[in-house]
């Protein structure tokens, strides 16, 4: 089988990966308010990242570790109401996530903490925080029919008949016919990248709005699915050094306006099969080709912040929204798993849906607290019985 396989494998995950996610992340930057070279610098320095990242952690270990940035963090950014929090402190929430996930390495009792928070609950706050996401299309339907109906049309038939590749697929089209519509252009500018400095700043804000929501989706919605799914191909992840590198490697990013970096949950299992090798010593093979695929994906960067900034923005969402919908629908399934968990868990989705923010914090924080607090009065004996 030799070394095909696996750089197909690695490339695959890389390139579905990158396609069906790289539109929530400038829409989050967008909603931080950051500039456009500022968001280039972003795309670029984590495409790097993550690449090196995988690179290091897989050839030392000898096993298909990928890592990537936290797509349910992006979306949680990008569909929340962050005033007045501005770009550096969004960079030092992101510092402080950066922070618990490395202590989470160290101490795995604070893994142990975070996994005591319910699925249900923390299953509500991510499906309510990216719910007008996952509307937008249908919505941006209404507006712009021939744009849209295709693009869902397409992702229909090919989550039938490919799931994987049709989130790709989808935003990929979508960039297509917007471009065409709306005469979409690109510069000799938007070819350049620079390194843009950050000087995280750090508020109460930021921390309640920010780091905690963003370390609780990285845990609950990246890393320990991607340690299970690992583990159901035979590979025992090494939490410890999954955990700080990724963590420390997020403290580094948020310097240069980068974002949380988790191990992969999704595309790791395209790196972890038989496909990318029969023998399974020689599967982290494909993480390292997949990681060489970041590092080309990096010198484009530029151009699709470029197409970005000139779309129209319920476009941009509907392009975003349909690569969040199978992540919305793992959500609602882990909302209603238990029942006696159901009424807590509508409670927090409901929350984080409407957006509100209590004293300069964010939907995210009060869903789950909320949440919480609910199921807790719904374990308390009712007055007068026994």
């Amino acid at each position: 089988m030799g070394l095909r396989a696996p750089i197909i494998a690695g490339s695959v995950a890389s390139i579905t990966g990158t396609a069906a996610t790289t539109a929530i992340f400038l829409t989050a930057f967008q909603n931080l308010g950051a500039t456009k070279a500022q968001t280039i610098s972003m795309v670029a320095i984590m495409l790097v990242f993550y690449g090196a990242l995988s690179i290091a952690l897989s050839w030392k270990f000898k096993q298909p570790l990928s890592v990537v940035w936290s797509t349910p963090g992006a979306a949680l950014i990008a569909g929340s109401a962050l005033p007045g929090i501005g770009f550096n402190n969004a960079m030092g929430g992101v510092l402080i996530a950066g922070v618990l996930l490395a202590l989470t390495g160290l101490w795995p009792w604070l893994g142990k903490l975070v996994t005591s928070i319910p699925k249900s609950i923390a299953s509500a706050m991510l499906a309510g925080v990216i719910f007008s996401f996952c509307v937008a299309p249908f919505a941006a339907s209404a507006t712009y029919p021939a744009l849209v109906i295709p693009v869902i049309a397409v992702w229909l038939v090919l989550y039938w008949l490919a799931p994987l590749w049709a989130s790709p697929v989808a935003i990929i089209l979508a960039f297509t016919l917007i471009g065409f519509d709306r005469g979409l252009q690109v510069t000799s500018s938007d070819w350049l990248i620079s390194l843009n400095f950050a000087v995280p700043g750090f508020s109460f804000a930021s921390v309640f709005s920010i780091a905690l929501p963003l370390f609780l989706v990285a845990m609950a919605s990246q890393n320990i699915p991607g340690i299970a799914i690992m583990k159901s191909f035979g590979y025992e992840v090494p939490f410890r050094a999954s955990l700080v590198t990724t963590g420390l490697g997020t403290v580094v990013a948020s310097f240069v306006g980068g974002f949380v970096m988790n191990l992969a949950a999704i595309t790791a299992a395209l790196n972890a099969n038989e496909q990318a090798h029969k023998d399974p010593k020689k599967r982290w093979l494909a993480s390292v080709s997949g990681g060489v695929v970041y590092w080309i994906f990096a010198l484009f960067a530029g151009i699709a912040v470029a197409f970005v900034f000139q779309t129209p923005r319920e476009l941009l969402l509907a392009a975003s929204g349909l690569a969040l919908l199978p992540t919305i629908i793992g959500a609602f399934s882990n909302m209603v798993e238990i029942p006696g968990e159901r009424l807590p868990a509508v409670i927090a989705f409901l929350v984080a849906s409407s957006g509100a923010a209590f004293f300069g914090i964010g939907a995210a924080f009060w869903a789950i607290l909320l949440g919480l607090v609910v199921m807790q009065l719904m374990k308390l004996k009712k007055p007068g019985t026994k």
